[in-house]
């Protein structure tokens, strides 16, 4: 059974939801929707890498709360609701150097008020790069 609202949402309906974001600034794409995680990925370029060469953090956590936070849009009444990140956390396991950082959010709690979510994001190899947990606030629409 799916999780999202909308029961027959698919990838396709989320093409262009990165435009005129942060996500479409360093590369993020949404690349799997299945019926209850969401996957994406994030190249490992000049625009995510800090001074030392490898995956900056920061750029981890912009793919760990973009995809949480799509998630729980999608799983609530958009026309009732939005969801904002309210905390995230992350721990970084080894450094990302090449390729592309692959994230994966997965539902640990789905309540009214919040969402809670865990998102590992791993390299090509599928070696894990870094885990973050995100809680996400559901707000009513005024």
């Amino acid at each position: 059974m799916s999780i999202w609202f909308k029961n027959n949402i698919n990838l396709e309906d989320l093409k262009g939801i990165e435009s005129n974001t942060i996500h479409e600034l360093i590369g993020i794409e949404v690349t799997e929707l299945t019926d209850n995680s969401i996957s994406g990925k994030m190249p490992i370029d000049h625009r995510t890498k800090q001074p030392a060469g490898i995956l900056h953090g920061g750029a981890s956590v912009v793919l760990a709360e973009g995809l949480g936070s799509i998630a729980s849009n999608l799983i609530i009444d958009q026309s009732r609701f939005y969801a904002v990140g309210q905390n995230v956390n992350a721990s970084h396991i080894r450094p990302g150097v090449k390729g592309f950082a692959n994230g994966t959010a997965t539902p640990i709690h789905i309540g009214r008020r919040s969402h809670l979510w865990e998102i590992k994001i791993t390299n090509d190899e599928g070696k894990l790069i870094c885990i973050s947990r995100l809680t996400m606030a559901i707000l009513p629409k005024e």
